[in-house]
């Protein structure tokens, strides 16, 4: 874990801007835009299997999901704990423990899966754990951050996993609640890579450190993806990252939302999804993964049953 420096970590939860809402919310006092307090709640600490191949290797990512968002995304495969809240609640003290544990069964890293609105305290844990964990910590997030918390969690964060879901205002007002998302997703991606340098993997292809931006192709959006993976051809230097473009969306998760969006009310087909690989192989963007179209089952939701967080 790449943690040289004693300093605490910059930003509190007192009015509150540790996303690009900037809510300013006492979160002491009261919820934010994240509907979250002060306190983490994790709905599940465990060895996770389905990451990429570099991120989950042989023994499993030590995924620890926490409950809350700062994104309202109407087809979140997690939408339990995003948007309904489950979870239960960790004092940092636990929080570092579980990260502890998740060492000792063997997981390759610590992975934060949607960590943002609980940073002073999933910090601290870290800075907790720091004399016995040896193992990189990954960033796993929805690429809606402020570049500046991107800069603040140099010493923390080992590997950066974020999503690039939109360039268009028109898909991610709706679809996520955050019509600044691409503004805020593609300043922070750069920061990421700025300041992590080529990925580094050990020797049985297990990364170190550096940097992978997820894609989901969304039904009816691949001019929109394709415009994306412009942006990161023309934009980014080209050995920093790993590109993963992922098929998995499934309709499944819309629940009661899909008679508001009934363009997402189905399946990516064969034909968006083989588009956009192909752009990305016409732009050299090889350096990365390509998710079967196979994946799009719901098996691939973990079960959020607190499993590695009751005590």
């Amino acid at each position: 874990m790449n943690m040289n420096q004693d300093n605490s970590f910059p930003f509190s939860y007192d009015c509150c801007r540790l996303c690009p809402r900037h809510c300013r919310a006492d979160r002491r006092a009261g919820q934010g835009f994240c509907q979250s307090g002060v306190t983490p709640k994790v709905a599940r600490a465990a060895l996770h299997h389905w990451e990429e191949p570099a991120i989950s290797g042989v023994n499993g990512s030590g995924a620890v999901f926490f409950a809350g968002c700062t994104l309202r995304c109407c087809f979140c495969q997690n939408h339990e704990i995003s948007r309904e809240g489950f979870g239960r609640e960790v004092s940092c003290q636990e929080l570092s423990r579980i990260f502890l544990r998740l060492q000792d069964q063997g997981a390759h890293n610590i992975n934060l899966v949607t960590a943002t609105h609980y940073l002073p305290s999933v910090t601290e844990a870290l800075r907790l754990a720091r004399p016995a964990l040896s193992i990189p910590v990954v960033y796993n997030c929805g690429g809606y951050e402020d570049p500046q918390i991107i800069e603040a969690l140099k010493p923390y964060v080992d590997i950066w996993l974020p999503d690039l879901k939109y360039s268009d205002s028109a898909l991610s007002a709706p679809y996520s609640g955050a019509g600044d998302y691409f503004f805020w997703a593609s300043r922070a991606i750069t920061q990421m890579i700025r300041q992590t340098g080529e990925p580094v993997l050990d020797h049985n292809g297990i990364m170190k450190s550096g940097v992978i931006i997820r894609h989901m192709v969304l039904p009816g959006a691949r001019q929109d993806s394709i415009r994306l993976l412009h942006w990161m051809a023309e934009t980014l230097p080209r050995s920093r990252y790993y590109i993963s473009l992922l098929s998995q969306y499934t309709p499944a998760h819309l629940g009661d939302n899909a008679k508001d969006f009934p363009q997402l009310n189905r399946r990516v087909t064969s034909y968006e999804y083989e588009k956009v690989v192909d752009a990305a192989l016409e732009l050299g963007l090889t350096k990365g993964y390509m998710q079967k179209k196979s994946s799009a089952k719901e098996e691939y939701t973990p079960p959020f049953d607190l499993e590695g967080v009751t005590p």
